[in-house]
């Protein structure tokens, strides 16, 4: 059964939007913090528990039109490293703020209605390497969250897409290889995966961005890792920016032509 919203959260949900809708004006997707909205307005805050004992906090934005009787597109945002924590608000403020953020606002909204679903990881884990949590228990967690979502609200199954920037961007590769033909589409940010996922993720649209001044991760790495794709049959977009750091998503999210590209994109028929 479809969970019912109350009529105060849609309220609330209403009054956001005018308030947002005074604030963006910028052309194109470029968003920043504004001042006197928290990051958290329109996201629920919410907690997962599985089933094996482990948990993960999560915030979840619903389309500002939901209708329980249409089916809505969702993005699964995984958020960097610095966002790691247990306060449920950094993988959607700070560095991370406009990751999820570009979706939601009533521009947006307006022309792709999509559910953002954020899950965080606690200081020790991470989304794709081992560290201290092999094998990677995070993403699977974020994958039973996706899940439950799904069961719980009319998301269209053929337009799931999964984005992330740095820890998260290694995290999409990670995602669709545990979970190949899942996703519609992915944005993947500075950050790449090992080459035994190849196969599994290379038919998958990507959008991929890269600085090629970034300190971090390497921009060799980024071409590397886009050649091995179009070798396995892959049609990657790979967009690399002159100059740019590791901070690649301050122009990846300003770019025009981000949103029609993802929200055109559908899953792949099975073979």
């Amino acid at each position: 059964m479809r969970a019912r919203k109350s009529a105060g959260i849609f309220a609330f949900v209403i009054a956001l939007a005018g308030l947002l809708a005074s604030n963006f004006s910028a052309p194109g997707l470029r968003i920043d913090t504004q001042e006197g909205i928290p990051p958290e307005a329109g996201f629920l805050a919410r907690s997962y528990h599985s089933p094996t004992g482990e948990t993960m906090l999560y915030r979840l934005f619903i389309p500002l039109g939901y209708d329980e009787h249409k089916k809505f597109p969702l993005i699964l945002w995984l958020h960097n490293a610095l966002a790691r924590g247990s306060d449920n608000l950094a993988q959607i403020s700070g560095t991370d703020y406009a990751g999820p953020h570009v979706w939601t606002t009533p521009e947006a909204q307006e022309r792709f209605p999509v559910f953002v679903l954020a899950p965080q990881i606690s200081d020790t884990k991470a989304w794709a390497r081992p560290h201290a949590n092999t094998p990677p228990v995070s993403i699977h967690l974020a994958l039973e969250i996706l899940d439950a979502v799904e069961k719980e609200y009319a998301i269209d199954v053929e337009r799931v897409y999964v984005a992330g920037q740095s820890m998260g961007g290694e995290g999409t590769w990670m995602a669709m290889a545990v979970a190949p033909g899942r996703f519609a589409a992915s944005v993947s940010l500075c950050g790449y995966g090992e080459s035994w996922m190849i196969p599994l993720v290379a038919k998958t649209p990507v959008w991929i961005f890269q600085g090629d001044a970034d300190d971090i991760v390497p921009v060799e790495q980024a071409r590397e890792w886009v050649a091995a794709l179009r070798a396995a049959g892959g049609s990657p977009k790979y967009t690399e920016y002159p100059g740019i750091g590791h901070q690649v998503w301050d122009k990846a999210f300003a770019e025009p032509g981000l949103m029609p590209w993802l929200s055109a994109q559908h899953r792949l028929p099975a073979n």
